[in-house]
């Protein structure tokens, strides 16, 4: 069985560019950012890939959000 991450689905995105999963029942948005620590901004998914919020992460790349 393949794991559905496998193939490039733009519906599993939150927003186009974005890293961060798009939430779902069984996926809410439910952790904060570890760096900001503004809350619901994480599902558990991006939470074990180590993400942070987008705005977050584009300000740690040098891009204004």
């Amino acid at each position: 069985m393949r794991d559905r991450y496998e193939i490039h689905d733009p519906t599993m995105f939150a927003n186009p560019g974005s890293a961060l999963r798009a939430a779902g029942r069984e996926n809410p948005r439910r952790f904060p950012c570890p760096t900001c620590k503004e809350p619901d901004c994480l599902t558990q998914e991006d939470r074990a890939r180590g993400y942070q919020c987008d705005e977050c992460a584009e300000r740690s790349e040098g891009r204004p959000y």
